[in-house]
């Protein structure tokens, strides 16, 4: 089975974001791998026990990405791409697709994960473009995956509810938070990954130039959300706290 996932380097969800000059500041931050697409890392390393074959992890970013491919051979992944990004000034969902596609198209996957949304965007649009850009079936938020033959059999997260659905290869799925337990990285595996096939990539190896994949959106601004609000403490008996309330939502709130 030829297994494939997109991962993406992603801010520490421990790490205090800050904003200098109008951009995110990241010096000295630290960055780990997009715990959905840890879920989806998992899933691809059990399906290849299972079934046989090879998992190739892919990533677009700059060289700083190495770190967390290593740590994705280290989980037990069989090797990594790094689509280096480093000549473009901006990416959005489109280049990241545009380029994680350009890879994808000749390497007949039966398979590609995805996390369900990176923790920094929140998008989720990615893993689904490149599915559309492939011409290929895709379900997102899964819960469960089984394979047997050509036909994958996916449990998917509806809003609290559950959908299964039987869709044949290849496909494109994203990984929901219960998917899995993902695995830590062993001392055995960090020393294999020293060894294992990292190999990058640039726009010429696509045949793809700048302009083919120049972003589609531009950030227009980039700012901290208001800090909380002390809380407010209604005194009085029930009647009396109610009509307060409701005083409250209508002059401050605004929400009736």
């Amino acid at each position: 089975m030829n297994i494939f996932v997109l991962m993406k380097r992603t801010f520490d969800t421990e790490e205090k974001i800050t904003i200098s000059g109008g951009q995110i500041d990241d010096s000295g931050a630290e960055f780990i791998i997009n715990p959905y697409d840890e879920y989806a890392i998992e899933e691809a390393i059990v399906l290849r026990d299972e079934h046989g074959g090879e998992v190739t992890v892919i990533t677009v970013g700059e060289e700083e990405a190495e770190k967390e491919l290593r740590t994705a051979l280290a989980m037990g992944a069989d090797k990594a791409i790094l689509i280096d990004s480093e000549e473009l000034d901006e990416l959005d969902q489109f280049t990241t697709a545009t380029l994680l596609a350009a890879y994808l198209k000749d390497q007949e996957p039966d398979i590609i994960l995805g996390g369900n949304v990176a923790v920094d965007g929140g998008s989720g649009q990615v893993g689904p473009r490149v599915a559309e850009i492939l011409g290929i079936p895709q379900v997102t938020t899964i819960t469960k995956l089984t394979v047997a033959g050509q036909i994958a059999t996916i449990v998917r997260d509806v809003e609290g509810d559950e959908e299964t659905i039987d869709v044949s290869l290849p496909v494109l799925v994203t990984a929901q938070q219960g998917l899995n337990e993902p695995r830590y990285p062993s001392l055995p595996g960090i020393m294999k990954a020293k060894k294992k096939p990292l190999e990058t990539l640039d726009l010429d190896d696509l045949d793809l130039d700048e302009e083919g994949v120049e972003a589609k959106t531009t950030t227009i601004e980039i700012f901290l959300p208001p800090e909380k609000q002390a809380g407010k403490i209604l005194e009085g008996d029930s009647a009396a706290r109610v009509k307060e309330l409701v005083s409250l939502l209508k002059s401050e709130a605004k929400v009736i």
